[in-house]
């Protein structure tokens, strides 16, 4: 069964930077260029808090693993750990040169990593009052554009055309290096490969353990633009914006495209988030966020949204 459009939310915070479900997909985060970060129920369009305290545009953000914290980074070179409920900053940390692209917790929600255009990878203890950087990561020769933090391992992806591999309990780094700038990187629910997105309008499917170019995906277009990619259907597709205003679904083992889904009037998709546990997937276009998945009964939509909304706060 074809996915098909279910929702479209007019977010009105500027340009949508990045498009982020919570760790069990109940809600979603959108990082604005009005320095803002909105909260919403992505079923319903409900608007159900907005987070303002950076000082240049919201470039990435990311939940913890209890939805009651957000990690944010922005153009203003900061990184802000926020209180979901009241919608205050718990703790703003600075330390970057650059704007800071990217923002990952790690799986207890303890450390916070960022990347940034000043070419490093830095690592936040948020749940004390130290606001220095417990770890620097410098090895990055261009900006750091993506991160996959699982519980041992931190993944960067670089402009410099590598993705660097952080053993974090062995104390060893592993550098593969591709050529082409990366813009994006995910890794496969399984674990053993990476998914690395590049501006030569090119996807390439990487063995996580040997480094070894298992794939390609090609068939959209990047432009210069940073257009994210993902895993989707228990790791049997792969799914990426493009520069012409649509999504590009390719199956994973063949190579081949599946599928081509044009979103509303054109633009850029350039960021989606696949649903953690469902079919649903959200893109970012210009202003808005639309939501895309298998259509669904009525009523068990109505069943889901007063769960949610019911849950959202105990």
């Amino acid at each position: 069964m074809e996915l098909v459009q279910k929702n479209i939310i007019d977010c009105n915070q500027g340009a949508v930077r990045a498009i982020r479900y919570n760790v069990d997909g109940s809600y979603c985060l959108t990082c604005g260029s009005d320095k803002k970060i909105k909260l919403w129920n992505p079923f319903s369009g409900l608007l159900l808090k907005t987070y303002g305290g950076h000082a240049g545009e919201v470039m990435d953000a990311a939940g913890s693993c209890d939805s009651g914290f957000i990690i944010s980074v922005s153009a203003d070179k900061s990184v802000i750990y926020w209180d979901v409920t009241t919608g205050l900053p718990v703790r703003r940390l600075r330390g970057h040169a650059g704007t800071v692209k990217c923002v990952k917790f790690n799986e207890d929600s303890s450390v916070a990593v960022s990347g940034s255009t000043d070419n490093t990878v830095m690592c936040w203890d948020v749940r004390t009052r130290k606001l220095d950087p417990i770890q620097i990561m410098r090895e990055a020769k261009d900006c750091v554009t993506s991160l996959v933090v699982t519980e041992h391992k931190i993944v960067a992806s670089s402009l410099d055309g590598s993705i660097r591999q952080y053993d974090l309990r062995a104390g060893e780094l592993t550098c593969d290096t591709i050529g082409v700038p990366i813009t994006h990187v995910v890794q496969t629910s399984d674990g053993q490969c990476l998914l690395a997105a590049c501006l030569d309008s090119t996807i390439r499917l990487i063995d996580t353990d040997s480094g070894e170019l298992l794939s390609e995906y090609k068939g959209h277009r990047t432009e210069d633009y940073h257009i994210e990619c993902g895993v989707i259907k228990s790791d049997s597709q792969i799914i990426s914006g493009s520069a012409e205003g649509c999504a590009v679904i390719w199956d994973l083992l063949e190579g081949s495209e599946v599928r081509r889904m044009q979103m509303g009037s054109g633009g850029v998709i350039h960021s989606l988030a696949p649903h953690p546990t469902g079919n649903d997937i959200m893109f970012a276009r210009r202003r808005q966020v639309e939501l895309w998945g298998l259509p669904s009964d009525e009523g068990e939509d109505e069943v889901l949204l007063i769960k949610i909304n019911s849950n959202f706060f105990v």
